[in-house]
């Protein structure tokens, strides 16, 4: 399995996207979508975190690798002494089943005690550590402006609207999204740094760990590739 780190907006999924088209047999499993899938389809693990998304609360560490499990492991046959997927809610390290040859496994663990829960019950073989500045991200991020009413999201640096400030197609005005100002964005990526940075030293020092540094994904990609075929993929 391998997991992939990098900071919101930093190019995470436009490097997995090119993963999953250069490399076809891996399985993307973004917890934060993974989640939402479950809740939608009201499965009996979806149903558990929502009860405490309702809430407000954190969806707790043992569920959300409950969650992971039950999307990377594939059945056993009859008779198999490991978990199967009816079992997934109520058993924790028996539940090393068959994974599936190459997950690309995004959003979670999010630090090291996440992390040592994980590998009781998979290993994670490989880490790839997108170190993109924060200065770079939050130019980019600031750089975007959006049509509320239709979604339309433009930026000035590559996509920029016909006349600045408004909608190509309706002349309305163009707005930034509070998450998308400047100072948020830093506060947003500093939080993601003090718990995330623990984690890569984590992932580091058991030698699973690979950095990529840059700013722009279509360099960083090339490199990241040419690490996954040298790791046998």
């Amino acid at each position: 399995m391998v997991l992939i780190l990098g900071k919101p907006g930093g190019g995470k999924g436009t490097i997995s996207t090119k993963i999953l088209q250069d490399f076809p047999a891996f399985r993307h499993l973004s917890t934060g979508d993974l989640l939402r899938q479950h809740v939608r389809n009201q499965t009996e693990l979806g149903q558990q975190a929502k009860d405490y998304m309702d809430r407000g609360a954190l969806v707790p560490d043992h569920l959300m690798i409950h969650l992971v499990l039950h999307d990377a492991t594939t059945p056993q046959p009859p008779g198999s002494p490991y978990a199967t997927h009816d079992d997934l809610t109520t058993t924790t390290t028996s539940m090393m089943t068959l994974i599936a040859p190459c997950v690309l496994l995004d959003g979670f663990p999010r630090n090291v005690a996440q992390a040592q829960a994980l590998e009781e019950c998979l290993a994670v073989d490989h880490v790839v550590n997108l170190n993109v500045p924060t200065e770079t991200i939050v130019e980019r991020i600031a750089d975007r402006w959006i049509h509320p009413a239709s979604g339309r999201v433009y930026s000035y640096s590559y996509q920029p609207p016909r006349k600045p400030g408004v909608d190509d197609v309706t002349g309305e005005p163009l707005v930034q999204r509070p998450d998308d100002q400047p100072e948020t964005v830093r506060q947003r990526l500093a939080a993601y740094d003090e718990v995330t940075a623990p984690l890569v030293d984590y992932y580091q020092e058991k030698g699973i760990l690979q950095t990529f540094t840059g700013t722009q994904s279509d360099v960083l990609y090339p490199q990241v590739k040419q690490w996954l075929i040298q790791q046998g993929f």
